[in-house]
C-alpha cells in the first residue's frame, strides 16, 4: 500500500518561521515534522510514498531524496498552486493502485494508528477528540452508528469536539468524488468536501479513532509538540564532554559537538552535531538545539527550539521561544517569557493560551548588546535589533529596531 503525504503548503499561520521553509520542514526534536511522520509510517510497514510538494519544494526533495536513507521509496508530485487537499490527491491518481493512505504532512501520528488504518478496506476518516475550547480552526466531524454523517470545516459553532485528524484510507472511488468537488468558500478543492459528497450520495464513510495526534496551527504549538517528542527521546553521546560538566536526565549529544567545562544540562535535551556548548552555561529541560549552534558562557536556555547555525554566546537568557536558523544574539540579549500579571500572552493578536511564551524569531535575526525582546514578539527574517533596543509585537522581515 502506498501513502500519499500532502506537503505542498506554506503554513501561513506559522510565519515568520515559514517565510523560508514549508511548514512540514519545521524542526521538532531536531527532525522535520515530515520526517517524524515518515518514520512512524515506515514502522507501520509502509514502504512506498508519494510526496505532494509545492512551496519551497526543493527543501523537501533535497532532504528526503528518493527515500533510501529511510529504507523506503519516495516519488514526488508537484502542486504548483496550492488549490486544496482534493486537488493535491488528484495529482497522484496515476501513481497509486487500489486502496491507499493519505496523510497531512504537518501532523504526527503513531505507527499503531497508521497500521490499523491500513488494514481497513473502505473509505475511512481518522478522528480524535480534542479538549481545546476553540475548534474553529479544525474540521469537526459528526458521527453516528459507525459512520461519518457530516464534516464541518472551520465552523463557528461546531457540534462536537471530535475532529478530523488528517489521516485517511481511500479506495479508488475517491477520485470520482474529487472530480465532482466544487471549490470551497475558501477558494480551494478540499478532500473533506469530496468525502461529504460521497456521504450525501449514499456512500458509507467509516471512521477510526486514533490515540496519538500532534497538530500544529501556530508557532507556539511547536513548543508543546517538541516537549512531547523529547519525552520519548533516548540519551546518547556522540561528542566530547569536558571535565566538570553536569548532565542530568535524558540528554542526546550529536557528533563533533563539544560540551565545555562548567556546562549544566538538565534533560530532556537534544543537541545536534558540530555544536559548541559552554563553558559555564545552563540548558534546561525541553530544549532542542540544532546542528552548528553555539550556546556560550553565562547563557541560560529553557524550553526552546533553536534551529541550526544560531549563536547565543554571551550572558543571554532565552526561554519558551523558537529561534530560526543563523541567528546571532549580542552579549546581554534577553528574551522575556512571562508577563508581570501572569496572564496569558498574546502574539500577533492571538491568545496563545500560554502564560509563558518568549519570542518567535525568524532566520538570520541579529541583536546588539543588551537588546531586550518582549513576550509574544514575532520577529521576521533578517531583522536587526540594535544595542539596548526593545523589540515588541510583530516585526516585518528586514526591519531595523533601534
Amino acid at each position: 500500500m502506498k501513502a500519499i503525504i500532502l506537503a505542498a503548503g506554506e503554513g501561513s499561520r506559522m510565519r515568520p518561521l515559514t517565510y523560508t521553509r514549508p511548514k512540514v520542514m519545521l524542526p521538532l526534536a531536531n527532525k522535520p515534522i515530515l520526517e517524524h511522520l515518515l518514520l512512524e509510517a515506515e514502522k507501520a510497514g509502509i514502504r512506498e510514498f508519494v510526496f505532494i510538494v509545492g512551496y519551497h519544494d526543493e527543501q523537501v526533495r533535497d532532504y528526503f531524496g528518493n527515500g533510501d536513507n529511510w529504507g523506503v521509496t519516495i516519488e514526488y508530485c508537484t502542486q504548483k498552486k496550492q488549490l486544496g487537499t482534493a486537488d493535491a490527491v488528484k495529482r497522484a491518481e496515476g501513481l497509486v493502485d487500489g486502496n491507499f493512505l493519505v496523510m497531512n504532512g504537518d501532523i504526527i501520528v503513531s505507527q499503531k494508528d497508521i497500521y490499523n488504518l491500513a488494514q481497513r478496506n473502505d473509505n475511512t476518516l481518522s478522528v480524535v477528540e480534542v479538549e481545546v475550547e476553540d475548534t474553529t480552526e479544525l474540521g469537526v466531524v459528526d458521527l453516528d452508528k459507525g459512520k461519518v454523517v457530516h464534516i464541518y470545516e472551520k465552523a463557528r459553532k461546531p457540534p462536537s469536539h471530535i475532529v478530523n485528524a488528517g489521516l485517511y484510507l481511500f479506495t479508488p472511488d475517491i477520485f470520482d468524488a474529487i472530480s465532482q468537488t466544487p471549490k470551497s468558500p475558501r477558494g480551494e478543492y478540499e478532500i473533506t468536501d469530496s468525502l461529504q459528497l460521497m456521504i450525501d450520495n449514499g456512500h458509507h464513510v467509516s471512521y477510526q479513532e486514533i490515540g496519538y495526534w500532534l497538530d500544529f496551527s501556530y508557532p507556539w504549538d511547536l513548543l508543546t509538540a517538541n516537549e512531547s517528542l523529547l519525552k520519548e527521546a533516548k540519551a546518547q553521546n556522540l561528542g566530547e564532554i569536558e571535565e566538570n560538566v553536569v548532565i542530568k536526565g535524558m540528554v542526546s549529544i550529536g557528533q563533533n559537538t563539544v560540551v565545555r567545562s562548567g556546562a549544566y544540562i538538565v534533560g530532556p535535551v537534544i543537541i545536534g552535531q558540530n555544536c559548541d556548548i559552554g563553558p559555564n552555561c545552563y540548558i534546561r529541560p525541553y530544549t532542542s538545539i540544532g546542528d552548528n549552534c553555539h550556546i556560550g558562557s553565562a547563557v541560560e536556555v529553557k524550553n526552546c527550539i533553536i534551529m541550526r547555525g544560531s549563536k547565543i554566546p554571551h550572558q543571554n537568557y532565552t526561554g519558551d521561544s523558537v529561534i530560526g536558523e543563523e541567528c546571532n544574539f549580542g552579549a546581554g540579549t534577553k528574551i522575556a517569557n512571562l508577563r508581570l500579571d501572569k496572564k496569558n500572552i498574546t502574539a500577533a493578536g492571538k491568545d496563545t493560551k500560554r502564560y509563558k511564551l518568549g519570542a518567535i524569531i525568524g532566520d538570520r535575526v541579529e541583536t546588539g548588546i543588551n537588546a531586550s525582546i518582549n513576550v509574544g514578539a514575532m520577529i521576521g527574517n533578517d531583522t536587526r535589533i540594535g544595542p539596548g533596543a526593545i523589540a515588541s509585537g510583530v516585526i516585518s522581515p528586514g526591519s531595523k529596531v533601534f
